[in-house]
């Protein structure tokens, strides 16, 4: 076999279909690999046929207005994806390889290396198909998490002659999962009582914890005299749910003093102190107790807290002060200067400064969840068209 039969042979049996065309696309030569990854006989395409007229109208615009002035301004072109129409009507799936040859003011053709890729696309179109499943899934668990954690948080809190209060919250990240954070506060025998807690962890076992917390401590008050009694009640319902989370909880009974102030008698289960603001500062009221659901010995006790008008106290979970960037925390201080600085404000104002304050120092993205609720006594009567959060 001399050179030039080799040469030719190669053309016509390369493992990837060939095309010879001019300028303008006119076919010149289809090699015997293309022929037959296409159906198209030699003397249909040579003289007679340019390669847009073998595509598909989308794919033949695209040559149009990309691949051949990218061909004509770089002289080259890779990977392009495209469907050949076959002789028998369908579309064959193929990647081109390009190069335009001949002097800029002489005759210049360009050869086309033509590789099917069937079995690519097909990969791709599957790859496409998962990713808007995994994202459909994952639109859904995050609408399921709203939901979920809707119900752990009251749209309002209720409307108390003589308080002014409010509660906000924010979920970690992109809020697609669902956190163990949750306040609450209803009406009672004895007044009112003001609950916000945080289950360990998150997902769905965390959602049933948090359930079980929400509800025992609704239905508590009507057997146990004292938050502590209530808490310990909680904590033995958790232990017997035989699960690995424990629970934080602050309860407070609020009950109404005559000259306009309140009462609070707090307990602890592991939760941060609340912080109570008055004219003289803030300060930190509570004594703390354990953990609820996790030890054996429970060490829990009540304190009582006067609240005088024009003072607030502001209940809030770990996630406030557990905020973190790179590897320092938002901490205490921090939180206590921003509480300072709006204490004059609403219990609404109060609430929202402190949550913008945590979400500004993480960059708007959460490491953990957040819940604050504010209880503020007035220092002149809640009008009419103050409304509670």
């Amino acid at each position: 076999m001399d050179l030039t039969s080799g040469f030719e042979e190669l053309f016509e049996d390369a493992p990837c279909g060939f095309l010879v065309t001019d300028a303008d696309g006119a076919i010149r030569r289809a090699n015997r690999t293309f022929l037959a990854m296409t159906g198209h006989r030699a003397e249909d395409l040579a003289g007679r046929a340019r390669v847009q007229d073998l595509l598909p109208v989308g794919d033949r615009i695209f040559y149009e207005t990309h691949f051949a002035p990218l061909l004509a301004l770089q002289s080259s072109a890779r990977e392009i994806a495209v469907d050949f129409r076959r002789a028998a009507g369908d579309r064959l799936p193929v990647l081109l390889n390009a190069v335009m040859k001949g002097d800029p003011g002489g005759p210049r053709e360009i050869w086309i290396c033509v590789f099917a890729a069937t079995d690519r696309r097909s990969y791709e179109r599957e790859l496409l198909l998962a990713r808007q499943r995994a994202e459909h899934s994952e639109k859904e668990a995050r609408e399921l998490a709203g939901i979920l954690q809707a119900s752990f948080i009251p749209p309002s809190l209720p409307r108390v002659d003589g308080l002014d209060l409010a509660g906000v919250y924010r979920p970690a990240g992109l809020g697609d999962e669902v956190g163990g954070d949750f306040y609450d506060m209803y009406e009672t025998r004895d007044g009112w009582a003001l609950v916000i807690g945080d289950v360990s962890g998150k997902g769905a076992e965390a959602a049933v914890v948090t359930s079980l917390a929400r509800y025992t401590l609704r239905a508590a008050p009507a057997r146990e005299p004292t938050p502590s009694a209530i808490l310990a009640s909680l904590h033995h319902a958790v232990v017997r749910e035989r699960t690995d989370r424990f629970v934080t909880v602050a309860y407070a009974q609020v009950s109404l003093a005559p000259d306009g102030g309140c009462l609070l008698t707090l307990s602890l289960g592991g939760h941060p102190q609340p912080v109570h603001l008055t004219g003289a500062g803030a300060s930190q009221v509570g004594r703390p107790g354990t953990l609820l659901g996790m030890l054996r010995r429970l060490r829990l006790s009540d304190v009582t807290v006067e609240v005088r008008p024009g003072e607030s106290v502001v209940f809030f979970t770990d996630g406030v002060i557990e905020g973190r960037r790179d590897s320092e925390l938002f901490g205490e201080d921090r939180m206590e200067r921003v509480l300072l600085e709006a204490r004059d404000e609403s219990a609404a104002t109060i609430a929202d400064r402190l949550l913008q304050e945590v979400s500004a120092y993480q960059s708007g993205v959460l490491s953990d969840d957040v819940a604050i609720v504010v209880l503020k006594v007035p220092a002149a009567p809640v009008g009419p068209d103050q409304r509670d959060r």
